[in-house]
């Protein structure tokens, strides 16, 4: 096993930079997923550090070994790709195999190592088959092993269940979890479903427009996003964001409207009056009596889940006017309420943000300054 260093690495096509100088440190074992939306550069990057793109700038090393020079070959990498990439007329256990065979193992140490795959995977009764015959999570799983028998210093996975159905990713999700722990083989893994990323990683690495905005444990990305991208992208449905401000003691919070939120326990330092952009998240919304709201939503759309129910809605301030919320949706405040709560079109719900779930970023940077 090893660990992966990124340093202060660029990726430019021409004149055009599209990785901007991102760093991490990938400890031996640990697997870290590096999410964003499409052309965010997650790719990009992982194939440089595959050897399959060059690096403009900056350094990727593998096990304390610098590689930017080195073959893909010469890596002692293994990937995944999205396609799966097996060999169409060969069987499942000669497209396991064929590594092995251009590497010069024995037959033995071939058959040795494919068995103990195979048998990993759940691949046995499907070794002489080939790749048309068999499902889409059993080709993930033949492309998988493929990789295992490798025995490589690292794994890197580039979005390997984008084609699989939505039961079919829960259950492979779950299945390459359980493999790295099992392995303990470092991996890098990219996607741009944020299910994938917080249910996967150790850490996550959020990238927006080739600059990592936040690399940290999935509940830290979650509870204290670093920026508004970071926290508009991760979470479903998206944080709700209103327009606000700081009062000059540094405390206190209002929206735009002059309506007061509660007050920071303490002042920001350095941050007196200015502009902020506030934020909480839909589950983080609360039904409360109207003496006791901070917020009030006027529903518009309702959508009943079993367990939970999604209230999308005009955020109203006191004499009913429509307040402007940045989110998904608009002028649209987006509340994740119980299943059992009862809520129609028309309706008037007096909100209350959860304790510690406000989150305040600067409006001009969108740097977050504290969490309410």
């Amino acid at each position: 096993m090893a660990g992966i260093g990124i340093r202060d690495v660029v990726k430019r096509y021409g004149d055009t930079k599209v990785i901007h100088g991102v760093s991490i440190d990938v400890a031996d074992g640990e697997l870290i997923v590096i999410v964003g939306p499409s052309g965010c550069g997650k790719s990009t990057l992982l194939r440089m550090v595959a050897g399959l793109e060059d690096i403009t700038g900056g350094e990727v090393s593998i096990d304390g070994r610098v590689v930017n020079r080195l073959e893909p070959k010469d890596r002692n990498i293994a990937m995944v790709f999205q396609n799966y990439a097996l060999y169409p007329h060969m069987s499942v256990y000669d497209n396991m195999a064929y590594g092995l065979k251009i590497a010069g193992l024995s037959k033995e140490a071939i058959r040795a190592r494919v068995d103990k795959a195979a048998t990993m995977l759940q691949l046995q009764p499907y070794l002489d088959r080939k790749p048309r015959q068999l499902s889409g999570g059993q080709r993930q799983r033949v492309a998988m092993g493929r990789c295992i028998v490798r025995e490589p210093a690292a794994f890197l996975f580039d979005e390997p269940l984008s084609n699989l159905d939505a039961k079919l990713r829960v259950q492979m999700r779950l299945e390459i979890r359980q493999l790295q722990r099992s392995l303990g083989t470092t991996s890098l893994y990219v996607t741009h479903d944020q299910v994938e990323a917080m249910t996967l990683a150790d850490r996550l690495v959020v990238m927006n427009a080739g600059v990592a905005e936040q690399i940290d444990t999935p509940m830290n990305v979650y509870l204290h996003p670093a920026t508004t991208f970071v926290a508009g992208f991760i979470g479903s449905p998206a944080m709700n964001f209103m327009p606000g401000r700081l009062g000059a003691d540094g405390r206190a919070v209002t929206l735009d409207t002059g309506a007061p939120l509660r007050a920071l326990p303490e002042p920001i330092a350095g941050h007196g009056e200015k502009a902020v952009t506030i934020g909480v998240r839909p589950e983080h919304l609360t039904l409360v009596g109207s003496e006791a709201a901070e917020l009030t939503l006027r529903v518009g759309v309702v959508e009943t889940l079993g367990a939970d129910t999604l209230v999308h809605g005009a955020l109203l301030d006191k004499g009913q006017a429509v307040v402007p919320v940045a989110g998904e949706g608009g002028e649209v405040l987006a509340a994740r309420l119980p299943g059992n709560v009862a809520v129609r079109e028309g309706d008037t719900l007096p909100l209350r943000v959860v304790e510690g779930a406000l989150h305040v970023f600067d409006r001009e940077t969108g740097r977050r300054l504290a969490d309410v």
